[in-house]
This record gives structure tokens, C-alpha cells and sequence, in this order.
């Protein structure tokens, strides 16, 4: 069974997700300002209206960005290994043993499935080898490249604001998600080695562990101390 997760990671650079996040939710502002600014149009239309914009804004953003990143748009929109044509643009990123077909989509609220299209539809196709369970026999299809979403969802309750971010994988029947993670989880899995410290070993001397005094000597004032106890200015 292909791990998903570390799939992904491996072919998708980590500064394209970092840019794609910057760009989309920059695009989303854009949108909100430019509805509001130019047309005088009821709350309904003006929402209507923004949702355009904002995929759009943010699907030739993405366009943009992962060209930016070495990533290879699907050329004349053909689906690998298939006579499916896709309609938005999809990128293709190469991994150490799978590659990554990228797109992007928009979620009507967090981790719900984005509306399905013929070029959505297309690109799920490439999943039914994560499924085991849809493969019937030696002769179905083999593990190759899978189909990844970029997600956004807009904040319902703030206008021109992004909700959630995430990695989505949509099974072959699109109906559900079989792998989904916020971006700032995501991201996580990025995390460097840990860096060894450059010199020699610790000294014994560097090791030990400073005690504090496990009670304190109450303060008396010089004048109201016994005879025998007075400082007599030792700088102790």
C-alpha cells in the first residue's frame, strides 16, 4: 500500500506549498476588494459575484506558481496513460518512485469535497491503484502516479479571508477523501534532521548539573545579629 503522505512529501517542495498559501489567499483579499469597490450590487450577488473572482484570481495564481516551482502542466490538458482531457490547469511533479499530479480546487466549507467536474474526475481516475480494495485482479492497474488537491475554504464569517488550507487526496469514486491535512499540519512533515553540533563532545565539566540550595538563610540586618555573627566587611 503507497504511503500518501510521505508520496507527497517527497515530490512537492515545500517553498511551492509555502507559495501557493501566500498567492491564494492573497488572490481571495483581491477578489473581495475589487466586488466591493467596483459594483454596487446586493449582499447575495456581491458573494455570487466574489466566488468568481476568487477562483479565478486564485487558479491562474496557482498556474503561476507551480510553473514557478518546476512544476510541468499536463500538455493539451491530456490525463497520463488516458484519453482524458482536463479543463483546468494540473501540474506534474516528478517523486523519487511516484509522481504527483497537482491541482487545485476549492472546498465549500473544510473538509468537504469539492464539486465534482470532468476534469476533477479525470485526475481521480489516477487513484484507484490506493485503493486495493477496487483491484480486482494482477491485470487492473498498477501504482503510478496519483491526483492531489490543493484545497482552500473561504471564511464564511470574514469576508475575503481564507477558512482552511489543506492537502487532499480524492478517492477514485469521489465520494471521499482517503487521505486530508490542513497545510500547517502538512507542513510539519517537512521538519529538517536534527543538526549535530559542531565541536568536540561535551566535557565532563559541561555536564554538571548546577544544584540550587535547597533552603535560603533568612536576611538579618548587621545591627540586629548576635556579636559573633556581624560581616566585618570580608566582601563574602
Amino acid at each position: 500500500m503507497i504511503d500518501i503522505r510521505r508520496t507527497i512529501l517527497d515530490a512537492l517542495p515545500r517553498d511551492l506549498l509555502l507559495d501557493l498559501e501566500d498567492r491564494l489567499s492573497a488572490e481571495a483579499i483581491k477578489a473581495y476588494e475589487v466586488v466591493k469597490r467596483e459594483f454596487s450590487l446586493n449582499r447575495k450577488r456581491s458573494r455570487e459575484l466574489e466566488g468568481q473572482a476568487r477562483f479565478r484570481l486564485q487558479e491562474q495564481g496557482y498556474e503561476e506558481v507551480v510553473q514557478l516551482h518546476g512544476g510541468h502542466l499536463l500538455v493539451d490538458g491530456v490525463m497520463l496513460n488516458t484519453d482524458l482531457k482536463v479543463f483546468q490547469p494540473f501540474a506534474r511533479f516528478s517523486g523519487p518512485e511516484i509522481g504527483v499530479i497537482l491541482g487545485f480546487a476549492a472546498m465549500p466549507e473544510p473538509r468537504k469535497i469539492p464539486p465534482k467536474n470532468m476534469s476533477r474526475a479525470a485526475g481521480v481516475t489516477l487513484n484507484v491503484s490506493l485503493q486495493p480494495d477496487l483491484l480486482r485482479d494482477e491485470k487492473g492497474p498498477k501504482p503510478s502516479d496519483i491526483f492531489v488537491l490543493f484545497l482552500t475554504a473561504r471564511d464564511r464569517e470574514r469576508a475575503g479571508m481564507i477558512e482552511e488550507i489543506a492537502i487532499g487526496v480524492i478517492g477514485a469514486s469521489y465520494k471521499d477523501f482517503i487521505f486530508y491535512e490542513s497545510l500547517d499540519k502538512f507542513l510539519s512533515g517537512y521538519a529538517a534532521d536534527p543538526v549535530a553540533p559542531d565541536g568536540p563532545d561535551e566535557s565532563e565539566e559541561s555536564k554538571k548539573v548546577v544544584k540550587l540550595r535547597q533552603t535560603r538563610k533568612v536576611f538579618i540586618k548587621p545591627e540586629k545579629k548576635p556579636d559573633a555573627d556581624v560581616d566585618e566587611g570580608t566582601g563574602d
